[in-house]
């Protein structure tokens, strides 16, 4: 038996995410976008180490589809590094390709330039690529561009007439049929070669992250079974940032795995215990793999009940002092009430978590809590819109000047309308 052929399998990078940074006077770079360059540098690292034979990034190189050059050099200097080491395939995702089909993605320069080693996939195929430990049958799915796919998938008599619905339908034929249409490809074009299948799209069951903010138009959710096809021996994903294995608990199916983001995108990851990319040992009917965890930014969310507290400085510097928030993005929640919040300063507040080196302060949020707020009641039902409007601009803590302000202004505003009707 042949040795098994080393993936590493990432995806999701996001350059150009400048959350929770400030400039770095060294590069002029947001120190945030340096995290995620360090996690690319990482990765190449363990890449160099084990003796990779072929890279596959499964999508979303830069937070949008028009990078700066500057995010577009530091990328392209990684992938350099990796294809001076193994074939790279680059899968395009939703953030790397443009809402009109005429212009070009974020990464297509490499294929315009003839890379060496680099393999654009921005389209659905089957292909076979040598490595230095063999040859591998890899089937790419970019990311389904409902646009894109609609004018490639279905005929145009099929779409002519045809309701949203309709189309809906149809386009859900069309990616089953397609899915299997590589399987079958790649059954094909080797019966003892390695099979593997990279696609940038949310399959049915796999839990979300912090993605949802980044995802642009309607999903197309595809179901798992329809890539769990044991005609695959590893299926590479990219587009969810939560590392998962949707097929763990599957007997006679490949592993479907997203790698996850390499670096935490917002607060919507911070309790994600790892960050990282997947190392793939390929073989026919034997493929084995490892989560391999970089070196992630903590960002730590700290809520404390101040609401009692007679001294509520002092409980926020007791309990700063009792986690380890060094180079952490921190964001604090702060339950407090109107006696005690007037008691606490922010910047008491920011001097304590910089006294305890803490990276960014993303975030000092009071939620003071208010009797007025239960004047109105619980229930909407028979307020008038004045007394509504009230009670949001008691949620969103108005000051009370400047609430009688803006409701005098609302009933003026209604009683001309209804004179006028």
């Amino acid at each position: 038996m042949s040795e098994p052929i080393r993936v590493l399998h990432f995806a999701d990078v996001h350059v150009g995410v400048e959350n929770y940074g400030k400039t770095d006077a060294a590069t002029g770079i947001s120190s945030r976008v340096l995290d995620f360059l360090r996690r690319m540098d990482e990765m190449v690292d363990y890449a160099l180490a084990e003796g990779v034979d072929l890279v596959v990034f499964a999508g979303d190189a830069f937070r949008n589809s028009s990078p700066s050059p500057t995010y577009q050099r530091e990328f392209a200097h990684r992938i350099r590094d990796l294809a001076a080491l193994a074939p790279v395939v680059l899968l395009e995702g939703n953030h790397d390709i443009q809402a009109q089909r005429s212009k070009a993605s974020s990464i297509e320069i490499y294929q315009v330039l003839d890379v060496p080693n680099v393999i654009l996939a921005n389209e659905i195929g089957v292909q076979t690529i040598d490595t230095a430990r063999g040859r591998v049958v890899i089937g790419t799915f970019p990311y389904p561009q409902r646009a894109r796919l609609v004018e490639t998938l279905i005929p145009a008599e099929k779409r002519l007439g045809a309701s949203l619905t309709q189309i809906d339908e149809f386009l859900r034929h069309a990616v089953a049929d397609s899915l299997q249409d590589l399987a079958a490809q790649a059954d094909d074009l080797a019966q003892d070669a390695p099979r593997l299948l990279t696609g940038h799209f949310s399959v049915e069951g796999a839990t979300l992250g912090s993605e949802r903010s980044l995802m642009l138009g309607r999903e197309m959710i595809v179901p798992l079974g329809l890539v769990a096809d044991p005609r695959w021996d590893y299926v590479a994903l990219g587009h969810i940032h939560k590392h998962q294995n949707l097929t763990a608990r599957h007997d006679n199916a490949p592993p479907v795995v997203y790698s996850g983001s390499l670096e935490r995108i917002d607060f919507g990851e911070a309790h994600e215990r790892e960050k990282g990319f997947c190392w793939v040992e390929l073989a026919r009917q034997a493929t084995r793999w490892r989560f391999v965890p970089v070196q992630t930014r903590p960002m730590i969310e700290l809520r404390l009940d101040l609401r009692e507290a007679p001294n509520p400085l002092r409980e926020v510097r007791q309990a700063i002092g009792q986690r380890d928030l060094r180079q952490a993005i921190v964001k604090l929640i702060l339950d407090l009430r109107p006696q005690n919040d007037a008691a606490l300063s922010d910047a008491e507040v920011r001097e304590a978590l910089r006294r305890a080196e803490a990276y960014h302060v993303a975030a000092i949020e009071r939620r003071v809590e208010r009797p007025e707020r239960t004047r109105l009641g619980s229930s909407p039902e028979g307020l008038s819109d004045v007394e509504l409007l009230e009670r949001y601009l008691l949620s969103a803590n108005v000051p009370a000047a400047r609430r009688a302000e803006l409701l005098s202004l609302a009933q003026a505003i209604l009683t001309q309308d209804a004179q006028r009707l």
